[in-house]
Order: structure tokens, then sequence, then C-alpha cells
């Protein structure tokens, strides 16, 4: 029977909380700490995965499968355990990207073991990973399943061409979320949240990283190669929406509380918190805006001398076997990042779970498709001007 999941926590898609984590993320991501960026060969040790079957996996609360009975349970990891003999010790200790990162990376800059053999972090900070040489590269000789399965549209993103280092664990859209029934109207375009019948009922979202891209696919920007300047148009288009008093508040995950009271009509959102607003509330809906949308992922890393990386690439291709991904997609209703375990939902006996294969925002079709852009991340060298005007704007 499918399980609608609990309410997605703020720590499922982390916001930047200020300008001082990010300058100081930015200086040692490359203005002056040279010290922190770790050599091909210095990243791996000798791997215990032959004659120890275990690992350590950090994850992020809410974000994998548990039994209807027992919420301590996780059936596809246990079923990994039975299938492998390799015993995971899964931790749920990711509550937001910039507070993960501080805690890990001391270990990893000092060329020390991390005390996780897996980890899962958005990618925009998976980019900052990767070009720190924080991580391995995974061996896809043992991950055919991945070399299959894995979304044409997430196979390669600017930070890591050909996902040599990451492999999303779920994926996401960023778009636009609605009340239609209180709108009286449909919107489907970014320009239309700066309608007249709109006014103080709009809320964007106050992470830099999170907001930034939709509202330069508004523009028609391609966001796979946005420049400064495009920054710097949002930025000038949103200072002018804040005047006029057209937006009510930046938010982080709690815009799914305004948009269900009514305060808010229309709102930057997540699709996989708006599967599960509909459930309550079937007026509510999520468009792709017309220009195109953000396709997001969330995504699995091996740090630099994780002691069991064998073991971590081969839970990795495990979640590539679409049987395995499909009862993984039917609880925690994000993106799928495996295509073929639509087919398997659709073959469900249960009419609720094979309805999932059909919702677009789990599988989406053609159409949508071919509007959605994975972004250019922010680099290290414009983190700094960019969030302080951001912040600005957000008054964080």
């Amino acid at each position: 029977m499918h399980r609608t999941p609990n309410s997605p926590t703020p720590s499922r898609r982390s916001l930047l909380r200020a300008l001082g984590g990010t300058a100081a993320l930015g200086a040692l991501a490359g203005c002056g700490v040279p010290a922190a960026y770790v050599h091909p060969g210095d990243r791996s040790v000798p791997d215990a995965s032959a004659t120890d079957k275990r690992l350590t996996w950090a994850n992020w609360p809410l974000y994998i499968d548990t039994d209807d009975d027992d919420p301590d349970r996780r059936p596809t990891l246990e079923a990994f355990g039975r299938r492998t003999g390799i015993s995971v010790d899964y931790v749920e200790e990711i509550n937001d990207n910039d507070e993960f990162f501080g805690k890990i990376s001391p270990a990893l800059m000092n060329h020390q073991r991390p005390g996780r053999d897996l980890i899962v972090m958005s990618d925009w900070m998976c980019a900052r990973f990767v070009r720190l040489g924080w991580v391995q590269e995974m061996d896809r000789a043992r991950q055919p399943r991945v070399a299959r399965h894995l979304d044409l549209l997430l196979r390669s993103p600017a930070f890591d061409p050909g996902r040599k280092f990451t492999v999303p664990w779920q994926s996401g859209i960023t778009g636009i979320a609605y009340d239609q029934r209180r709108l009286g109207r449909e919107i489907r375009a970014v320009a239309d949240l700066w309608a007249s019948d709109l006014k103080g009922r709009v809320t964007l979202l106050s992470g830099l990283d999170e907001a930034f891209a939709l509202l330069m696919q508004g523009n028609g920007v391609d966001i796979r190669t946005w420049k400064a300047d495009d920054f710097h148009r949002v930025c000038d288009q949103v200072e002018k929406q804040v005047r006029r008093g057209q937006i009510r508040r930046f938010t982080g995950n709690d815009y799914t509380k305004d948009l269900v009271s009514g305060d808010v009509l229309a709102c930057q959102a997540y699709s996989g918190d708006v599967i599960q607003l509909q459930a309550d509330n079937p007026g509510i809906r999520f468009v792709v805006p017309e220009e195109g949308a953000e396709l997001w992922a969330d995504s699995l890393m091996i740090p630099d001398r994780a002691r069991h990386k064998a073991n971590a690439e081969r839970l990795i291709d495990y979640y590539y076997d679409p049987e395995v991904a499909a009862e993984l997609a039917a609880w925690v209703n994000y993106v799928c990042p495996v295509p073929a375990a639509q087919a398997v939902l659709a073959d469900a006996k249960d009419e609720d779970t094979a309805a999932l294969a059909g919702n677009p925002l789990i599988f989406p079709d053609s159409a949508m498709r071919r509007r959605l852009a994975i972004a250019r991340d922010i680099t290290s060298t414009e983190r700094v001007e960019f969030a302080r005007r951001w912040n600005k704007i957000v008054g964080l």
C-alpha cells in the first residue's frame, strides 16, 4: 500500500543562512586556503571492503522508505543487507548543507578519515566538494545499473561532467505552486507572479542557490551558462517587486504553511512538497513555467579516505535497480532519477501506487522534460559578491 510520506522539513532543501557562512565557504573553496585542496593522489586509503562488510551512510531526515508499523526499519536498506551481507550504519545527521560542510570539513582538509563512507548533499554543495578534491571518483565497473539507468537529464552537470564523483539520490524541480481555486485562474509563466491580483500574496525562496535559477529562466536565460549580468538583473527585478509590495516574504520550506492557509496564493516551490500538499488540497497546482524550470538533485558522494569505497559503490548501484528505485520513489515522492522505475510502479497491484507512475512530478513527461535544465552553480569567486547582494534583499 502506498504510504504518503511525512511532510518535508526545512532540512530537505537547505538554505544559505547568512553572509558570514557563505563568505567563509567562498574563501575556503578558492580564495586563500590552498591547503584545503586535496590532490587526487591523496584522496584514497586502502579499501577495507573485501574483509569488512559494512559502511556508514549520512543522509537527511525523512529521505528513505520506512516501515509503516516501525519507522526505525527501512525495507530497501534491510533488503540490501540480506542480499549482500553488508551492514549499513544509516545516520540521519544532515540537517543543512552548510552545517554539515562545517562538520565534516576539518577532517577532509586535514587528510583525515571522515567517519562516513557515503554522504548526500545538494548538487550546489556537491560542486564545492568536487572542486576541493574532497570526494573519490567512483568505479563505474562496480555500478552497471547506474551506467544503464541514470536519467539522461542528470548525467552531466557542469560541476561534474559524466557524474564521475556524484550520483543523484533523488531529484526535483523548482517551479511555481499556486492555489487555483482561490486565485481563480492559471499561472503559466514566471512573470505571472507579478500580476496585480497577487500583490502581497507571493513568496520566493530565501536561499540564494535555490532561488536564482527559476527567476533567470523567466528572463529567457539559459541557466546552464548564465552570466553575472543575468544574476544582477534578477536582483534588480526582485528589489522592484519588494518595493511595490508584491512579495509577502522570503521563505524556507515553510512556504507550504502560507499556501495551505491561503495567506499566499502563489510561490516558488519544490515539486516534492506539492505532491504531498495535493493529497489534502487538490486545488493546489504545480507548474513548470513556459520559460522552463530548474531540475536539481541531492547526490551521493564517497568522501576522501572513506574506508569502504567498494561497499558504498555497491550500495549506490543497488538503488539504481528499477525495482528498488520504484519502492523508494513510492515513499519519498520526489523526481525519480531512474526512469525505468516508472514501468515497475505502473504494474503495481495497489491502485494508489500504480497511479504514481503517471505523476509528472515523479516521472516528468516529454513535454515537461524539454523545459527542465540543471543550472550552472555559483563559483567560489562569485559567491561572496552574490550572497552579499541577495541576502540584503532577502533580509538575512
